[in-house]
């Protein structure tokens, strides 16, 4: 009997050569950084003419010195020494003052109403006031200014009813301002800490009341660290947005309470002395540079501390 012939060996694999992959999905990374640098070409020539033009001008008109009898420009400290003396210096520690009380009372203020908000069980009113903050934190201006004057000036309709004059209420002040000013601080307070207290974590609080704390100690030892950042980044808005406001007290008080940015408007128009626009500039800068004092602040924090609303 014969036996069957082996089978024969399965013939040896062609040699494929291997496909160059790596080089390929690095080209197309390229390729896809390249698309997403040029998508952001728009917006970075948008904010080149819309913020870097204008920043430009005015650290140059800022230094910026003309000899009224030749006509010659030349570059000095000039502007911004006087901007740090006499009534410039106190129209810029007025809006430094006005800004932080409006801010830090805006900000308890829109913290408390916002943690009411978030705790509520009801929905609807969730909805209604994060709305209505919405509106009314972009209400201002003129608008606002006439509601108030209407409302609690010296013939106002509260102002008349409630005998407000005979208490010696003035809406024409500092503090009148400040009143104004939280109609549309603590709405924009409300919207800017509610998704920071929407991060608090259910499981903090039971932690904390299983061992023992009691609520004003979870809020002093958890709660207000961990908000920490954002409270002081709501205060850097409200502040911000206090100190850069300009219709409502140039339609309110004018001159009576100092303020830089009527100063500002007072030297581009030449109702205080002729050729003081570049002062303007000068107080301009003052408040670019407290701006970025503030800003110096409250990033670091919110650096530190944002992983644990992550």
């Amino acid at each position: 009997m014969s036996t069957p012939p082996a089978a024969a060996a399965p013939p040896a694999a062609a040699a494929v050569p291997a496909a160059p992959a790596a080089p390929a999905a690095r080209t197309g990374r390229r390729a896809r950084r390249a698309g997403g640098a040029l998508a952001t070409v728009p917006l970075l020539l948008f904010t080149a003419v819309a913020f870097g033009l204008p920043a430009v001008a005015m650290l140059d008109g800022a230094f910026t010195v003309k000899d009224p009898a030749t006509g010659g420009t030349a570059y000095t400290f000039d502007n911004l020494t006087a901007s740090w003396q006499g009534a410039y210096l106190t129209a810029l520690l007025g809006s430094v003052k006005l800004s932080a009380t409006s801010a830090v009372l805006a900000a308890l203020l829109g913290l408390l109403l916002a943690q009411a908000v978030v705790t509520s069980p009801l929905r609807a009113l969730r909805e209604a006031v994060l709305t209505a903050s919405g509106v009314l934190a972009n209400f201002g201006g003129v608008p606002l200014a006439f509601a108030f004057v209407a409302t609690l000036g010296n013939s106002g309709v509260l102002t008349r009813k409630l005998g407000l004059a005979d208490t010696g209420w003035n809406l024409y002040s500092f503090w009148g301002l400040v009143l104004v000013y939280l109609y549309f601080l603590v709405p924009l307070m409300v919207l800017t800490i509610t998704p920071a207290l929407d991060g608090l974590r259910t499981q903090w609080r039971e932690a904390a009341r299983n061992n023992g704390a009691t609520g004003r100690q979870y809020w002093q030892h958890v709660a207000l660290p961990v908000l920490a950042p954002s409270l002081l980044g709501g205060f850097v808005l409200l502040f911000g947005s206090a100190f850069a406001a300009y219709a409502t007290a140039a339609a309110m008080v004018g001159s009576s309470v100092p303020l830089v940015t009527l100063q500002i408007a007072d030297a581009i128009s030449g109702n205080v002395l002729i050729g003081q626009e570049n002062v303007a500039l000068a107080l301009s800068l003052d408040m670019v540079l407290v701006a970025g004092l503030v800003m110096a602040v409250y990033l670091p924090l919110q650096r530190r501390s944002a992983r644990w609303l992550a």
